[in-house]
Formats: C-alpha cells, structure tokens, sequence
C-alpha cells in the first residue's frame, strides 16, 4: 500500500473550488468547504492523510514540505486552479521524483487529455467518482487494469473505460465522512455565511435528475440518478457527530438536491428531529407545503435555493424545470413556516439582457431571502452551457477568474457585453442589501444577537472590500489593453 496524500492545494487566497463547494471562485466572505469528496477515499487507505491547505492558510512551499514525504499524492483540481494546481504538481515531483501524483475532480473528468498535457509532473487522473480507482492506485495494481482513470505510459496518454457509478448500497458501505474530518481536519476553519458557525457538511446521496445545462456536477462528475444512502445509515454518521464536533451549532447536508427523494427527506427530517439537531441542505424550488412542513419540524433551519433568474424565456433555455409562478409559491410557503432561504442567481446565461437583470434584480427583492449569491454565468467545460457558448460565438475571454481568483464575465451576447452583465453583479447586490428593510432588520439582529454580531460585522466588511475590489479591477482592465470580444 502507497503513503498516500489526498490534497486540496493552495491556490487563490480565499479560494476552495477544487474542495466540496460548487461556486469555483474566490468568496465575498470567509467561506470554506470541507474537501468531502477527497474524505471517502481517504477513510479506505490505511495510513492515509487528508490535507486541506487553503483554511490552513499553507502556501505551496509549506504544503510541498508536507507533500514530499509521500509515495501518492491525489490532489483535487478545477478549471480556474489547475495551472496553479499543476505547479504544486510540479513542485511536489522536484521535491520527491518517485512520488506518483494524480489530479481528480470537473477538471479532469471534462478534459482528461488537455489536463495531463498542461501538467506535466501529473502521472493519472481520477475521472468521475474516483474513490475507488484511487484506493486501487494506493494498493499498486497495474493501472491498466483500474477503471476511470487517465494516465500517462511510455510516452503516451492511456484513457481506461469508465467505471459504473456508486449504487446507493456502495454510497453507504464507504467510511463516514465525518469521521476523517475529525482524524485530519479542524472543524472550526470552515465557514459558510449562510450556515450557522461552526457547521459541518456532508453528503447524503449522489446525483442530481435536473438538467440545468449550466451545472457542472450531475453533467461531469455524479450524473443525474440520485443514489442515495438509507435514512438508517444517515442517522448512524449523524448521531456520533455532537461527539465529533462539540461546538457544532449545524448540519448541512451538500446533497445537490436533498429534496429530490421528498419522501426520504420527510423520513430523514422526521429522525432528525428526534435528536434535536439543526440542519440546512439545498432543494429546488418546488417542494410542497406539507414537506416544508414536516422538514422544519425536523429541524430545517435554512435552504440553498437556485433561483437562477426571473425571465421565463432564461428558465427555459437553461432547462430549470421550476417557473417563476412555483418558485414565488415555494418562497411565500417557507416565509410562512418560518424556514429561511439564500438565494442565488446567476448572470449572464443565454437570453440575458439589461431588462432581465432588472426583472431579476426586483423579483429578488420580492423573495426577500435572508441572504444572496450573484454570480456571474461560467461555461464549465463538459457542460451543455460550455458548448452553446462556444458553438455560438459568445466566448468573451478566458479563464474564469482573474489574476485574483475572482469570477470574470466570459461571456458577451449581442443583447449585452460582458463588461455591462459584470458591473451588474455589484448593482445586484447593492440594491438588494442596501435597501431600508433589510438594513434595519440586520441592525436588530446585530444588536439582540451576541453570538452572530461579531461575525456580521466581519462579513460586513469583508463584502464591501470584496466590492471595491471588483470595481477597481473592472477599472484596471478596462483602461489596459483590450481583450478578445466575442
């Protein structure tokens, strides 16, 4: 059996894409993913390490120190982090030359050749769900033989069939999550601002069956069955986690959408209540009253719902499957059963113009979310989003994120450029946050609750540095040279 490393590497400061989190981009605010998908392998290699640098604040020299005492590096990548990542890659083999090191994640699954081609010093690639075909890589069976992976061999690039996805029997025989958070992790260096601090994720099944062709998870990574662990075997991870992590104050369950088994989540809820935790998870907009219902009993505090946008023509193109008339109904049910939302919305998608902006913009106002992500619309390589883009010419630059590993408009239609569709990110926000109503309710919860005051403020002020940084970028790039237009 190799010393194996599974690495979530440092990139861009504030930056966990390549680790649990969906939005592959520096953060407004301190916020940190558990690199859960690195956990379940981890948990099957005897003497193996799970090493998260970015909430540990390592850079790649300390980390590289770390790295080259192990035979098997497995270093979790993405689009916007992976010629970053591939110098770590390269840093790790000049430290250690038998060291074997694999990339795995979106990144690798969408593009495994470029992927290996761009990096060097990588050896293999883990493709799709690689927790199997890396504990068989640890366990140094002929590569040829493993399945899902991608590797490089007497000068040649090898691609392997893929392997059949986990079952959900498979999903509930890997080890617990949790369980190496606590062996490798500190639990109190992860935050999400919409979770109560500190929270822990996990997942509960696999999988998504909508089709937003804008996601890159269910098209890459999982597919859109959603296999799913038993309400019996959650409440087993579950019921150990208070001992785990003393000061926890929430769960939230990373599942891409909880509520796509309604009857499982309602048994689920109703377990959960009985131990008398809190807990958030994502859903879709179009969950009916009397689960809400019985979800919040059970302790559901909080919902990440993908609003996306408030145009019906957008909705379509993106193939949401959940109209504007579902969503505003879902809204008002858990505005009356007290369950609080983040919405997100994303600019930028095909249809976009300054009209739906503002339709968006005021639509999300209406919803009055607790709190909201506005991001800008990124064609993820392997998506379908990727491909329209580029079919069609809208490409406006590349990479992703800047210099600063914050999101870049990549996309420019003949209705809107990219420079019009990023300023509105910044009037999103500023509209919504700073409207009277939602001030004034902040302020309340500022001063009649202790324990969240200070990290409001923190996040208060973090975001609107986040937001001067995005105006003097977008005011650097624009006096410098031009870029590429669609």
């Amino acid at each position: 059996m190799r010393k194996t490393l599974f690495l979530n590497p440092p990139s861009y400061e504030d930056f966990d894409g390549g680790a649990g989190s969906r939005y592959q981009a520096k953060r407004e605010v301190w916020s940190f993913w558990y690199p859960t998908w690195l956990a379940y392998p981890a948990g099957m290699i005897p003497g193996s390490r799970l090493l998260d640098a970015p909430p540990e604040g390592l850079d790649q020299a300390e980390t590289v120190r770390i790295a080259k005492d192990y035979d098997f590096v497995v270093i979790h990548t993405s689009t916007p982090s992976l010629r970053k990542d591939g110098e770590t890659a390269e840093m790790i083999k000049a430290a250690n030359r038998d060291a074997v090191i694999a990339m795995v994640g979106g990144q690798t699954t969408a593009q495994p050749q470029d992927t290996l081609e761009i990096c060097e010093a990588v050896d293999l690639l883990g493709r799709r769900e690689f927790d199997f075909s890396m504990k068989e890589v640890a366990e140094e069976r002929d590569w040829s033989t493993i399945g899902g992976i991608s590797y490089r061999r007497d000068g040649r690039i090898h691609h392997n069939p893929e392997r059949p996805m986990l079952s959900g029997d498979e999903l509930e025989a890997l080890p617990f999550a949790t369980e190496i958070y606590a062996r490798d992790l500190d639990y109190k260096k992860y935050n999400s601002p919409y979770c109560r601090y500190p929270y822990v994720s996990l997942y509960t099944g696999r999988g998504c069956p909508a089709r937003c062709t804008f996601c890159l998870w269910p098209q890459v990574t999982t597919g859109h069955a959603y296999r799913t662990r038993s309400p019996e075997n959650v409440f087993a991870e579950v019921k150990n986690m208070r001992h785990l992590f003393p000061e926890m104050r929430e769960i939230f369950f990373d599942d891409d959408t909880f509520t796509a088994d309604r009857g499982r989540a309602r048994e689920i809820a109703e377990g959960l209540g009985t131990m008398g935790y809190t807990w958030s998870t994502n859903s879709r907009a179009n969950v009916d009253y009397e689960t809400l219902k019985i979800m919040k009993e059970g302790g559901l505090r909080l919902f990440v719902i993908g609003y996306e946008s408030a145009n019906p023509e957008i909705l379509k193109n993106i193939k949401k499957g959940v109209d504007v008339r579902r969503a505003r109904q879902f809204t008002e049910d858990c505005h009356k059963l007290g369950i609080t939302i983040h919405g997100t919305f994303i600019l930028g998608l095909p249809g976009e113009t300054p009209e739906t902006i503002r339709e968006s913009i005021e639509f999300a106002k209406e919803m009055d979310c607790e709190t909201i992500q506005v991001s800008l619309a990124s064609p993820y390589p392997g998506t379908e989003f990727h491909s329209w883009v580029r079919e069609n010419g809208f490409t406006a630059v590349d990479p992703l994120v800047d210099a600063g590993g914050y999101q870049k408009c990549t996309v420019s239609y003949p209705a809107i450029s990219a420079d019009e569709i990023y300023d509105a990110v910044e009037r999103f926000y500023r509209e919504y946050y700073f409207r009277p109503r939602y001030m004034w309710k902040k302020v309340k919860q500022i001063y009649t609750d202790p324990y969240e005051r200070p990290r409001l403020l923190s996040e208060g002020k973090q975001f609107l540095r986040s937001m001067w940084h995005r105006r003097s970028e977008a005011r650097s790039t624009r006096s410098g040279p031009a870029t590429a237009s669609a």
